[in-house]
């Protein structure tokens, strides 16, 4: 792995979400954009001051953060139609990055319609599919990668407690890049013994890792010499992350080799959800399992002597039994599921993963089977994490929380150890289990406890008063059913409320079917609830292949990125303007005096608002100039809220979550220059800057043209800078 690389590498296209403004209007604190604001027009005549905007003597004198003015309408965006195009790679590998597990997979784009899962790994859970696996990495104390996966798990399990303390071990990281607030490119996570590392790292050694083994996969596979522009690769992320984390996996995939940050478009960011919602498009009936078909009385088939999840637990099985050849074959068009909806219908797809349950409304588009995206996407972290919390929660309560954290430091390995125990235990949970299920406590654990404490764990366990877990004289907790609902529930309810809610919206009203897809879909315990609550409403959908669902509809998103048409704006996104002062209608802190003349600073510019249908290849083109002489460089600051009530850039809610720089060439054109607009230009130096963003994608692309010259100006988006 390579020393730390710069990742402020200027780009034409960054990570942005994939719907986000649909009338694109900028604020600079050095320029001024040929755009109309719909607070107030100025005159006709008003002029750009010749040189910056200095700090004034006025109201507003210490505030110099928006120094653009618009100055006439600029066009409506526009829809730049693109047709299906063959993707110009060789192959495509589809990396999905989950909380818990991960994977990748590929195809060949001359045979499209086989997609090939990665091999099976070494070690493993019995009685446990690996169909990918766990997401956890070890570096050495030297901070040098050493494993990823089971391979890091394994080696971290059999290292003495001493040595462990000087490992570092990280396990479900993911889930620090949604909640970090402020993330930048120095945010760090934390191992299991406590040592930090700065974050971009961590997920850079593990993009590494699967780059290798998929590579030299492919490489066996295919007769011709690959080269790396050959090869388009795909990462998945939930599409609840807001825009610093979809570019954090940018930058990560950059610094790990996946791709250069000069061939942008070779690396695709993939929503999970979507991915789901793109292969379920191609499911055939015996594919699946049907939920709302499967009546049930108390976790049971109405005979009453069946749990309800049996067929698909059978049909499991049997699809493990054929994954021999790891290649699956999807349908060249759209599967048999699909000819029962009509132009649109729509559905609605809960990605219920480790981490974040991830929720997308989507309708089909008849007869090309494109897809369009109906509301904003909506979850939260209501993952299978929550159960694993509330355990240790529960493991607190019994045997005290200091005891729990020290143990956590000290005997880092066995509470690994502990965990993998549980997860085991988890996976077999069901509604219509009559028996306990027995957790195995690690000896060091039983140990540990009675040098700290003077007392069994017995004791402890008695004295704690919790009378749903039982001990055993084999050493294990019994979790009695009760116990079970008590982890799962909170979780649960989170999840079916929040898709209960989410029907309730006017705009998925109607909803046929819903896919319940990622990893804790194949929980007995999630299908039931989300069975009692939704089953009369619509068709609950689960796919034999539930955990894998998100990794063939990444591949498949990487073969055709235009599937998905139109999507929804997460946020309303704006500028900040300035423009003149009314009297009476703005307040006075906002007035700023420049060159006898008053303006109102902090205006919001809004350039698409929350939830607005965007359509992929939209394009919204708008023309600058530097408010400064001589200037070579142009940051423009954008704002989000959650709503579209807003007036000012300070108003309650918003906040400045990125920049666009662009970098100014130097100009020899003469006095009097004529722009390409055929507008005249006031100096060398008073230069039009005509800058195209295209939304509709999974990110945002941002091209801009210096008109004096015609030259290419290289544009990124930074949201990782505070």
């Amino acid at each position: 792995m390579e020393e730390k690389r710069s990742t402020k590498e200027v780009m034409a296209g960054f990570a942005w979400g994939p719907w986000f403004f649909s009338q694109q209007g900028e604020r600079c604190q050095t320029l001024a954009p040929v755009k109309m604001a719909e607070e107030v027009q100025p005159d006709s005549d008003l002029q750009i001051p010749g040189g910056s905007l200095s700090i004034p003597s006025s109201p507003a004198t210490a505030r110099n953060d928006c120094s653009i003015m618009p100055l006439t309408p600029s066009p409506s965006p526009r829809v730049e139609v693109r047709s299906r195009v063959a993707c110009p790679f060789s192959v495509v590998i589809a990396i999905d990055f989950g909380t818990t597990s991960s994977g990748y997979a590929f195809s060949f784009t001359q045979d499209s319609e086989a997609i090939h899962m990665m091999k099976h790994w070494e070690g493993g859970d019995p009685g446990v599919a690996n169909q990918k696996s766990p997401t956890c990495l070890l570096l050495t104390p030297d901070l040098r990668f050493h494993s990823f996966g089971f391979a890091a798990r394994d080696f971290y399990h059999d290292l003495d407690p001493e040595e462990a303390q000087h490992w570092l071990y990280f396990d479900k990281f993911k889930m620090k890049i949604h909640s970090t607030s402020d993330l930048t490119m120095e945010t760090e996570l934390e191992a299991v013994n406590g040592r930090k590392v700065r974050a971009i790292e961590v997920f850079a050694h593990a993009l590494h890792f699967f780059r290798e083994h998929a590579l030299k996969e492919v490489k066996d596979q295919s007769s011709s010499v690959l080269e790396g522009e050959d090869i388009r690769w795909v990462i998945t992320v939930p599409a609840v992350w807001r825009q610093p984390a979809k570019q954090f996996m940018r930058e990560a995939g950059y610094l790990a080799g996946l791709v250069s940050p000069d061939c942008p478009e070779q690396l695709l960011i993939a929503l999970e959800p979507e991915a789901a919602s793109i292969y379920c498009r191609k499911l055939r009936l015996h594919q699946v399992i049907d939920l709302s078909m499967q009546p049930i009385t108390n976790g049971l088939d109405l005979d009453g002597t069946r749990p309800f999840d049996s067929s698909f637990r059978q049909a499991r099985e049997q699809l493990r039994r054929s994954r021999h050849s790891r290649t699956f074959l999807v349908e060249s068009g759209t599967g048999e599921l699909w000819s029962e909806l009509q132009t649109g219908d729509r559905y609605v797809v809960a990605d219920c993963g480790g981490g974040t349950v991830d929720l997308t409304v989507h309708q089909i588009e008849q007869p090309q089977g494109t897809l369009k995206e109906l509301y904003k996407a909506s979850g939260g972290p209501y993952g299978a994490v929550g159960v694993d919390l509330a355990f240790e929660a529960m493991l607190c309560q019994i045997f005290g929380e200091d005891f729990i954290h020290s143990f956590k430091a000290k005997r880092p390995a066995a509470w690994v150890d502990l965990m993998i125990a549980f997860e085991a235990r988890k996976r077999t949970a069901s509604p219509g289990r009559a028996n306990a299920l027995n957790i195995s406590l690690p000896f060091s654990f039983i140990d540990f406890y009675k040098r700290q404490r003077g007392q069994s764990v017995e004791a402890a366990l008695r004295r704690s008063n919790m009378n749903i877990v039982k001990w055993s004289s084999q050493g294990m907790l019994r979790l009695t059913q009760e116990a079970m609902n008590e982890l799962f529930q909170p979780t649960i309810s989170n999840i079916v409320k929040h898709i209960e809610e989410l029907m309730g919206k006017l705009e998925v009203r109607g909803v046929r079917f819903l896919f319940l897809v990622g990893g804790f879909a194949e929980s007995p315990m999630l299908q039931k609830a989300v069975q009692k609550a939704l089953g009369r409403t619509c068709r609950i959908i689960i796919p034999h292949d539930v955990g894998l669902t998100i990794l063939k509809g990444a591949v498949l998103f990487g073969l055709d990125p235009t599937v998905v048409r139109v999507r929804r704006c997460p946020v309303t996104y704006g500028v900040g303007v300035l423009n003149r002062f009314v009297g009476g209608r703005h307040p006075r802190d906002k007035l700023l005096i420049k060159d006898g003349r008053e303006w109102c600073t902090d205006i919001f510019d809004r350039f698409v608002f929350v939830d607005q249908s965007v359509a992929l290849g939209e394009v919204v083109r708008r023309s600058y100039t530097p408010a400064r002489v001589g200037q070579r460089k142009i940051i423009i600051n954008i704002y989000c809220s959650p709503t579209d009530d807003i007036t000012y850039i300070s108003d309650p809610g918003v906040r400045k979550c990125g920049t666009i720089t662009l970098d100014l060439p130097e100009s020899s054109a003469p006095p009097g220059a004529v722009g390409e607009a055929g507008a005249a230009v006031a100096g060398p130096e008073r230069r039009e800057i005509r800058a195209t963003m295209q939304f509709g994608d999974t990110e945002i692309k941002v091209t801009a043209v210096d008109v004096m010259s015609n030259r290419s100006v290289r544009a990124s988006i930074d949201f990782l800078s505070n």
